[in-house]
């Protein structure tokens, strides 16, 4: 067995990095963690009143991509923002550019329903 006073005086010999390396390797060798355990909260009792679920009301449209038709992608999103020219062709051209953000419902559909009439891919978020 080792001397742990030995051992104790080693260690405290050690600098912050030190002791952070040491921490690390002693972690994949033993395959743990040293990090302090989080404390998971308890769900709800059965038969307590289950809180609302708040509706989502803004909705974010999302072109992931112009497709083959990028003209008409353009002259769509054109429409939907009032961008210039060059703005609605570096959007379209962006993969995962917003081209409504904060709408709602009705008109995210409504946008992804144009777009995707014009042969983009649309995502709603």
């Amino acid at each position: 067995m080792a001397d742990m006073e030995k051992l104790v005086e080693q260690l405290s010999a050690l600098t912050v990095l030190e002791a952070a390396e040491l921490v690390k390797m002693l972690e994949e060798k033993w395959g743990v963690s040293a990090a302090a355990p989080v404390a998971v909260a308890a769900g709800p009792v059965a038969g307590a009143a289950a809180e609302p679920v708040e509706e989502k009301t803004e909705f974010d449209v999302i072109l992931k991509d112009a497709g083959p038709k990028k003209i008409e992608v353009i002259k769509v999103i054109r429409t939907l923002t009032n961008l210039g020219l060059v703005e609605a062709k570096t959007m379209a051209e962006t993969a995962g550019s917003k081209v409504l953000s904060a709408v709602g419902k009705e008109a995210a559909t409504d946008a992804k329903a144009k777009l995707e009439a014009a042969g983009g891919v649309v995502e709603i978020a």
